[in-house]
């Protein structure tokens, strides 16, 4: 999965947003990200909150786990999700995330 990597301070995925859809879903993959429909307008950071908020509801995890670390004004953003428990062996965060993907996109 090119869109989901892990590293050292967690787990970076690429999203491409959709703003004004409606509904908020996940909607698949678009080229090498995954594609997120939400309701907000891309005003004043509105998507970007929204989309924060709704990742971390869908992935179990709390809002301050997820950063923005690239795209902040473009479609397609670089999300990183921190590590929870240092005490999880490594790559057990990424791959309950892939699992949760795959079995929404197939």
């Amino acid at each position: 999965m090119p869109y989901l990597k892990e590293n050292t301070d967690g787990v970076t995925l690429t999203v491409f947003v959709q703003p004004r859809s409606s509904k908020n879903m996940i909607a698949g993959l678009h080229h090498h990200a995954l594609k997120i429909k939400l309701t907000s307008p891309p005003v004043d950071g509105a998507a970007n909150k929204m989309c924060i908020k709704y990742l971390a509801k869908w992935l179990k995890v709390p809002k301050s786990s997820i950063e923005i670390v690239s795209g902040h004004k473009s479609r397609t953003k670089r999300l990183l999700l921190r590590h929870q428990d240092e005490r999880k062996p490594a790559g057990t965060e990424s791959a309950r995330i892939r699992s949760l993907i795959t079995s929404l996109i197939g």
